[in-house]
């Protein structure tokens, strides 16, 4: 660098320095256009082109080709931290790479989510990690670290936590209000975003849609402040999509949009994410504010300086000093992505049941793969698109190649006649073309209907091999999948008295219908009465195809669950917890042909077992699981990879044990592993091994220990280096044949006898271990005392800010607490006592 060398471009200087020395070359108008997320470029300071916000959830998105991996909630049941920040360090280098191919794209991605799924309702149940708030910032804080990457001065990406605070429902999501007391607040929900924030993880967070107990979480400054106080460094904060206009319109909390502006900005939001790429509304607004004296120009500086930090975190500013600048398009794809890709899905298949030892599978001649699952992959809102697709039955038939692998969906292949012109609908070999057009029912005229649940139906049409959809007027069948921001793809079968149907396009509301004379099929039928009505000719039953498929097989793999896109998703919270009826038939219709039959769940979130399922005695379960989800579940079906998924996320036995989707107390309803006291169905931390494992015992390094001083820190998984540990000896065997992949975990299980309630079972430690055939191991796990802390209303601490959110502080209750260990939270074999003075 020269004498001549600007400040902000001298990669000697500090962070904070070479911001400010930006922001003072900045103008009051250039200052107050970088508050909108899309921000032109001021070519005198050779600044480009800026925009906050790239999805990489469990990859990177919205841009073409790209690694997809397990959905976050897949890559928790890992437990696996080092996987999971290898996955965002590959998610980070290939937006570097799309950065590299297009300049506008942002280095500021909007990842990882650190919601704790408190409720399996929620919509966006596949984006978080865990149920446990500690174990979601944990994980949050690894694939955030894979993001920023290890260099001391560029970051390769600079994470933004989402959402900040308390979402997690999606049915009115900007106008319902979480309500959390501040033990909840502080047991349960801020923990997730510390770990990321404290330890320099993460650079950015984006707040809430919701009101956080009555008021928006857009503005709420006690909570953002608090948040800002734990990170070594600026964090810049944005909004959620559309925020800054639900303030004003649908939680009417200022009465127009310069107040909301200079409200938002005072509560510490740094840029918002409104009116599209737009940015004159924003401006205007946050001109009139400084104006009327609603804001102030310091207040503004304040924020923008953030941003300004956040952009020379990126590099942007370094030239050829950017350690990424190498970064190039060749780095999408490559064969190690691919190969942590497989790894990824392998590690996070749970098996849930083996009692009928089906698992591993031995040498089939012979294997029915069956389900709307069997032979495809589906992604999600979040995902960017695979390269290459390896499903289930296409990585069976490569492990297996001396096996017939026969592939039977459960569709029915139908053909569907109008009843107002007699004629049986078909589609184009493009799609381009749906029209009631033949007089018999020949290949042009097959759809196979899948049925999603309740009702909720795709048609695949058998000419153009495509999904119809109502994305196009007229219809068309030439959707790839179903997907958009509205599906498209979906519809929903009403059966008349007569037994004919009609089909409601549930993207638009409206109902299909045939045109008159040119026979061509719509969606815009406004009523039931102007709906075609179509006599369905079943040509091939799906169930009749199961069966005869799984009868002659030597191992049936039941593969059902969601499309990521239906029922379930951003904007739309489950209809209800049980597998749907459709895919529990599919099973039942399958183990009655043959009992060598696995049920393989793929979902975003757990189901609910119902009748004729539950009893399922061999069940495996993964996420979505992106390109490589069938070589990685069939690596551990089969047996090459020993299971080690565990679950990071509770399967409950009944609806009733996840509580009220809107009650955020989990305390109050006994919702969560931490409160629940019936057993769930497959609890927090179970996943089998191919192993047999079992616990002899467990002692403590310290039999008693001082109760810390009260605090607002919230403790951590990982003990801090000032805080008393207090190490766990678990001792465990493998009395199998096989090695077995054990999380041996420790928990304290609350007994009812302080004065402030614990939770009945609260997580402190995990580690993995392998145990070769007949070994037993002292396995070392390590706490906190901290992390016994409860929150107590009663205190005060001195020096604490003088806010509603320091109204008391967590600590430690003198007394006896079990310290229990075991295979899951519902399976705690051996305890020990530990008395805190």
């Amino acid at each position: 660098m020269t004498e001549e060398t600007p400040r902000y471009r001298r990669i000697d200087l500090s962070v904070a320095e070479r911001a400010q020395d930006l922001l003072d070359r900045l103008t009051p108008e250039e200052r107050i256009a970088m508050l909108h997320q899309v921000v032109q470029p001021v070519e005198r300071l050779g600044l480009g082109e800026f925009h906050t916000g790239c999805e990489a959830l469990h990859g990177a998105a919205w841009m073409g080709t790209a690694t997809v991996f397990p959905q976050p909630v897949g890559l928790a049941a890992t437990w696996d931290l080092d996987l999971v920040e290898r996955v965002g360090a590959v998610a980070a280098t290939e937006v570097r790479a799309k950065r590299a191919e297009k300049a506008s794209v942002s280095l500021n991605v909007w990842a990882p989510v650190v919601n704790t799924l408190r409720h399996p309702l929620w919509g966006r149940n596949e984006e978080g990690y865990s149920e446990d708030p500690h174990l979601t910032g944990e994980m949050g804080a690894a694939y955030a670290r894979g993001l920023r990457g290890d260099h001391e001065r560029v970051w390769r990406t600079v994470p933004a936590l989402k959402h900040f605070l308390g979402y997690s429902n999606e049915s009115d999501r900007s106008v319902t209000s979480s309500e959390m007391s501040l033990r909840t607040l502080h047991e349960e929900e801020l923990p997730a975003f510390r770990c990321a924030l404290e330890t320099g993880a993460a650079g950015g967070m984006m707040l809430a849609y919701n009101r956080v107990n009555g008021k928006a979480a857009h503005t709420q400054p006690e909570l953002v402040s608090v948040a800002r106080s734990w990170a070594p460094g600026s964090i810049a904060v944005v909004s959620d999509a559309a925020a800054p206009t639900f303030l004003v319109t649908t939680q009417r909390e200022e009465p127009d949009f310069v107040h909301g502006a200079a409200a938002l900005v005072r509560a510490g939001l740094d840029s918002f994410t409104d009116n599209d790429a737009n940015s004159q509304p924003t401006i205007d607004q946050i001109t009139a504010a400084l104006d009327q004296g609603l804001l102030t120009m310091a207040e503004v500086d304040a924020a923008v300086l953030r941003l300004l930090e956040l952009r020379v975190r990126t590099g942007e500013l370094d030239g050829d000093a950017d350690p990424y600048a190498g970064i190039t398009a060749e780095d999408i794809d490559l064969p190690a992505s691919r190969e942590l890709a497989r790894e990824a899905v392998a590690r996070s298949v749970v098996v849930l049941r083996n009692d009928a030892k089906v698992l591993p599978l031995a040498a089939p001649t012979r294997v029915a793969v069956v389900g709307p699952l069997a032979d495809d992959i589906l992604t999600d809102w979040y995902a960017g698109t695979p390269p290459y697709k390896s499903t289930i039955a296409g990585a069976l038939a490569e492990r297996f190649p001396d096996a017939a692998v026969e592939v039977a969906t459960g569709a029915d292949t139908v053909a569907l006649r109008a009843a107002s012109s007699g004629r049986y609908v078909t589609a184009s070999a493009d799609g381009a073309t749906v029209i009631a057009d033949a007089d018999a029912a020949g290949d042009a005229a097959l759809f196979d209907i899948t049925d999603w649940g309740d009702g909720v139906l795709t048609l695949r049409s058998h000419a153009s091999g495509l999904l119809l959809t109502g994305g196009h007027w007229p219809v068309r069948a030439d959707a790839e999948r179903v997907g958009g921001w509205v599906a498209q793809e979906s519809f929903r079968r009403v059966t008349h008295a007569d037994g004919t149907w009609s089909l409601l396009h549930l993207g638009s509301g409206r109902w299909l219908r045939v045109m008159r004379e040119a026979g061509l099929v719509s969606a815009d039928a406004v009523t039931l009465d102007a709906a075609e009505r179509f006599t369905a000719r079943v040509v091939r039953s799906g169930a009749e195809a199961v069966a005869t498929a799984a009868a002659s097989a030597d191992a049936v793999i039941v593969a059902v669950g969601n499309d990521p896109h239906l029922a379930g998703r951003e904007t739309e919270d489950r209809p209800h917890l049980y597998l749907p009826e459709a895919a529990a038939e599919v099973y039942r219709t399958a183990r009655e042909a043959n009992p060598r039959t696995v049920l393989a769940v793929v979902s975003s979130f757990p189901y609910v077992l119902g009748e004729g399922v539950a009893d399922a005695p061999t069940v495996v379960w993964s996420s979505h699981g992106g390109q490589e989800l069938g070589r990685g579940l069939v690596d551990v079906l089969a047996g090459d990879v020993e299971p080690t998924g565990r679950l990071a996320q509770s399967w409950p036995a009944h609806p009733d044990q996840a509580g009220d989707l809107f009650d955020y107390d989990t305390l109050r309803q006994q919702a969560t592993y931490r409160h629940q006291p019936a057993p769930m169905a497959f609890a927090f931390g179970h996943g089998c091994t191919y192993g047999e494992v079992t616990y002899a015992g467990v002692t403590l390094s310290e039999g008693e220990v001082a109760a810390p001083a009260p605090t607002h820190r919230h403790p951590a998984l990982t003990p801090r280096s000032d805080e008393t540990t207090v190490t766990a000896t678990v001792t465990v065997r493998n009395g199998g044949a096989r090695a077995a992949e054990e999380l041996v975990q420790v928990y304290a299980v609350g007994d009812g006898t302080t004065r402030i309630p614990t939770p009945l079972r609260l997580l402190l430690a995990y580690r993995r271990v392998r145990l070769e055939p007949g070994e037993t191991r002292e396995v070392e796990l390590t706490f906190a005392v901290d992390r016994l802390a409860v929150w107590d209303d009663e205190l005060r601490l001195e020096g604490a800010p003088s806010d509603w959110l320091h109204e008391g502080a967590l600590r430690v209750q003198p007394g006896t607490y079990t310290i229990a260990a075991g295979a899951s939270a519902d399976r705690l074999d051996v305890e020990a006592v530990l008395r805190v003075a």
